[in-house]
């Protein structure tokens, strides 16, 4: 049974801007969410932050873009999420999500806006089901045209792809969301990247139509607003951004809007956890939602454990995976050489990329190769070896694995690059991803992930994880570093299995900070010259958990 929050006050009613429609990722970092009873709800109430400034809206929403939200304390990524996956590479929890329903124009988006900014956690998605009409034939599209096509119906939306993606938000994974474009009724072309968060707020006017959709939400709140104020909306809305004039949108509300929140929207009010009359002016509502969300957070927090990390393959064999370089006199004089506290820069440089080609070279040889036959210039036949897969495509953990690009520029031609930025959640304690760059079609590629060393394994498994949420096959991944310290080799084998691990060294130890013992220091402070951030995950190595 919903619970109807409505919230008395003095002076005029409330009044609410058109739906924001600004769909992206965030978070805020003042919110005090009260506890207690309702007074002091009333009393602490969370300060939230007026409706941002209407922007006309041709698409639909769930953008991912820009990547991050700036508050007046803090800076918050929005591209990226923690990695929700223990030393077996499974996840902790799932997403929270949270459903919000209501009739076209009711402040959905507003409400969630809200939401997300006194909420304060740092990884938000709003997902709106805008996105996910139909593409129409071109009969329908000339309909719509002509205000004869009924948006509102059920059977005007893609649910089962709506399913699907809502399905791999909740899991942690990242996903592709379609833009429909309302000027000319049609998806574009271009689809929009979306990562996993702690909370998926989903909103649509018929988000609580679907049996399969329902199972997915683990909150349902349906904002409810006067129908003159919906209508209002709409014309506003309607004629100023979509450029409609004010006798279609009329007809098209009377003969389509209206009934169809009668028979399909109206009556889902009844599977509704909580009721919100006025939408984003109800203050009251919006805090004890909050309030409720936080709980919900605390239940079911996912913690990075580094101590079960560090002591779940003690005394185990090394995997089968790994790969060491041959321990050389010349391999073991650079090691001498790069290890030594009293190396200056320069050559630690000169030695350290000399090992690097020679690591690339080595993993070069994991490749598959197919036999392929070739004319020589003297007219014969010779029989040799070529790459069985489409492509090649490295990529660098930021900032000490990009140091590794080079070598792999120079025995690889014409290579693709990318690039990942990992970085610990001082609150947390956990690694999260802060910036991305992938190729695109990388899914079909061999992918060679690069970091200078590797102690416990943190940043590479969060690195390996998200190349599988961009559909990399684990057994195509080649994790590869200079240094490496037995507890991270196990790390990653006992979580992916089938990902290839190749370095020149393996120390056994890590001592209490997870430094590599004897190791060979903050390889990116003294390659670059610098004093590393404290926050980084400085090639796994210097980590503040």
């Amino acid at each position: 049974m919903a619970v109807t929050m409505s919230q008395a006050a003095a002076g005029p009613p409330p009044t609410e801007e058109a739906e924001e429609d600004e769909g992206r990722s965030a978070s805020r970092s003042d919110s005090a969410a009260g506890e207690g009873s309702l007074d002091d709800l009333l009393r602490h109430r969370c300060p939230l932050t007026p409706s941002l400034s209407p922007r006309k809206r041709t698409t639909s929403q769930s953008k991912t873009e820009p990547p991050l939200l700036r508050t007046n304390k803090r800076t918050i990524y929005t591209a990226g999420r923690p990695p929700w996956y223990n030393v077996t590479g499974t996840t902790f929890k799932e997403a929270f999500v949270i459903g919000l329903c209501g009739g076209s124009a009711s402040g959905k988006t507003t409400v969630a806006n809200k939401i997300i900014e006194a909420l304060d956690v740092p990884w938000v998605v709003l997902l709106s089901m805008d996105s996910f009409y139909k593409v129409l034939s071109k009969d329908e599209q000339e309909q719509a045209a002509r205000n004869e096509y009924n948006f509102d119906h059920p059977d005007a939306f893609d649910f089962e792809l709506l399913v699907n993606i809502l399905r791999k938000l909740k899991k942690g994974k990242s996903i592709k969301v379609p833009v429909y474009d309302f000027t000319t009724h049609s998806r574009r072309k271009e689809w929009k990247t979306v990562y996993g968060a702690n909370v998926v707020i989903f909103e649509g006017i018929l988000a609580f139509a679907n049996k399969e959709l329902l199972k997915l939400l683990d909150m349902k709140v349906f904002v409810d607003t006067d129908s003159d104020i919906r209508l209002v909306r709409r014309l506003k809305r309607d004629i100023t951004e979509r450029g409609r004039d004010i006798g279609g949108v009329i007809k098209q509300y009377n003969k389509f809007v209206k009934p169809a929140f009668e028979q399909y929207i109206e009556p889902t009010v009844q599977v509704a956890d909580i009721v919100v009359p006025r939408g984003g002016e109800n203050f009251v509502a919006l805090d004890l939602i909050v309030q409720h969300v936080h709980s919900q957070l605390e239940k079911r927090k996912q913690r990075w454990d580094m101590s079960a990390l560090a002591s779940a393959h003690q005394g185990q064999p090394l995997p089968r995976t790994l790969s060491v370089l041959e321990s050389t006199p010349q391999v073991r004089g650079m090691h001498t050489i790069i290890r030594n506290k009293d190396t200056n820069r320069d050559e630690f440089i000169f030695y350290s990329k000399r090992l690097m080609r020679l690591l690339i070279e080595h993993a070069l040889s994991f490749l598959p190769l197919k036999p392929v036959s070739v004319e020589t210039p003297q007219g014969t036949v010779y029989v040799g070896k070529r790459l069985s897969g489409k492509r090649i495509t490295g990529v660098s953990i930021l900032r000490a694995g990009e140091t590794m690009e080079q070598a792999l520029m120079a025995v690889c031609k014409d290579i693709r690059l990318g690039k990942i930025l990992i970085q610990t959640n001082h609150q947390t304690g956990e690694p999260e991803l802060h910036y991305l760059r992938l190729p695109k079609d990388i899914s079909e590629d061999y992918v060679i992930l690069m970091d200078s060393t590797v102690s416990t394994g943190a940043a590479a498994l969060m690195a390996v994880r998200v190349l599988l949420d961009h559909d990399v096959q684990e057994d195509k991944i080649f994790l590869l570093s200079l240094l490496m310290a037995e507890m991270g080799v196990h790390s990653v084998a006992y979580a992916f299995p089938k990902v290839r691990i190749i370095t020149t060294a393996v120390d056994k130890k890590v001592n209490d900070k997870f430094h590599i013992i004897p190791g060979i220091g903050n390889f990116g402070d003294r390659y670059f010259g610098t004093d590393a951030p404290s926050d980084c995950y400085e090639s796994d190595e210097g980590m503040d958990f």
